[in-house]
């Protein structure tokens, strides 16, 4: 049974050194392909980790050059990878402005910017950019199945997490609101916007503390939002959890009678009785 590549709308070359190049890059059902795949996470952990000592002052100071040099040479070995992409398809262009295609370039960018931009040691903002090679990290989520699943379930439940968040906007808008009236500015709560971001962060039970209600009535609307937010909390995640397993079982497909919809814990087909991928 074929299975649909991700990548087919990038064009396979026919034949030649481009197909074996794409074979490697784009497909991992070959052990070429699996290689490659896990050698370039291996990269992508090591190059975040080295972003990441190099934002310690102790660990800078004493292996600084050692790190900067890891930091070019991923750079160079990611900037192979994105050019190597670029060069095995039919449409460059398409995967270049494709969503992986954008973050395989922000994963180079930023070293090659900081080379070129004048006065970098009185542009402190320019610090920024270096934070944007993080963005490596995105690239994993071309590797692991699991990442698009939790995608396309959240896509799904849109319409629904819109409602509830909607729903949970009016509720903090009213109680802030109320707040507002019964504690007043005499206790901090300034304006009806000071009242709603303190009923957010009671309601998310987060309570941050630099806003705290004074009077018992306030006490007491106070610790209704916070058992309230305990029960709204959980409503996205039931939301997301009871989508992720419908495609579970919508994905689990028979190779022989193409029969689908079948439980996760199903070993055989319901229809034919063919023994399930996977199992």
């Amino acid at each position: 049974m074929k299975t649909y590549d991700p990548h087919q709308r990038f064009g396979r070359p026919e034949g030649g050194w481009r197909e074996k190049l794409y074979a490697i890059i784009f497909e991992s059902d070959t052990p070429a392909g699996m290689a490659f795949d896990l050698a370039l996470i291996g990269a992508i952990l090591l190059s975040v980790t080295t972003v990441v000592l190099a934002s310690v002052a102790e660990v800078a100071r004493d292996y600084g050059d050692w790190l900067f040099a890891a930091e070019w040479f991923f750079t160079v070995l990611f900037t192979i990878e994105y050019a190597s992409r670029l060069l095995c398809v039919r449409h460059p262009l398409r995967y270049a402005r494709s969503f992986f295609g954008m973050i395989d370039l922000l994963a180079v960018l930023p070293s090659y910017m900081a080379l070129f931009v004048p006065g970098a040691h009185v542009l402190l903002n320019v610090r920024i950019l270096r934070l944007l090679r993080m963005f490596r990290i995105l690239k994993l989520t071309l590797y692991i199945e699991e990442y698009g699943m939790l995608g396309r379930a959240l896509l799904a439940s849109r319409r629904k997490i819109l409602i509830f968040l909607s729903v949970v906007f009016m509720v903090v808008f009213l109680l802030g609101t109320v707040m507002y009236v019964v504690e007043g500015p005499a206790h901090g709560f300034t304006s009806i916007p000071t009242a709603v971001y303190w009923a957010i962060s009671a309601v998310t039970t987060v309570g941050f503390g630099d806003l705290v209600p004074k009077t018992d009535l306030g006490r007491a609307i106070a610790s209704i939002m916070m058992l309230l937010g305990w029960g709204i909390l959980a409503v996205p995640t039931g939301i997301i959890s009871a989508e992720i397993s419908q495609q579970r079982r919508s994905h689990r497909t028979c190779a022989a009678c193409l029969a689908g919809d079948h439980e996760q814990s199903a070993r055989f087909c319901k229809s034919c009785g063919t023994r399930l991928p996977g199992t």
